[in-house]
């Protein structure tokens, strides 16, 4: 909007270049912020979030591997203790055996 009066006009345009330039600092103050942040934020070495989700996805897949290694485990344990079970029901049959068997009659007396 242009006015007949010169000093409007000269206004106008120093307002026009303040803001340009307040534009400008602007900028530069978040560039300058942004660093100081980066900076900041590097000394305190934290993770990425990349980082964070590969660890995540590690810790998942590890849970999953130790709770089907508890359930491989607790087969087995069961599976071990049909086994002995069943070895204990035979086992005192084969005891029995051997202590029911008599001796032969034979007998190591000395001869006279």
């Amino acid at each position: 909007m242009q006015t007949r009066n010169p000093l409007l006009n000269d206004l106008a345009k120093v307002a026009g270049a303040a803001l340009g330039v307040a534009g400008g600092m602007k900028d530069e103050l978040e560039g300058q912020i942004r660093s100081r942040l980066d900076r900041i934020l590097a000394q305190m070495d934290l993770v990425t979030r990349e980082e964070f989700e590969a660890a995540r996805e590690m810790a998942v897949k590890a849970r999953e591997e130790q709770e089907d290694l508890r359930q491989e485990i607790a087969a087995l344990r069961s599976e071990l203790e049909a086994l002995r079970g069943a070895g204990a029901k035979k086992a005192p049959a084969a005891t029995k055996s051997k202590t029911a068997k008599k001796p032969s009659g034979k007998t190591s007396e000395p001869k006279a």
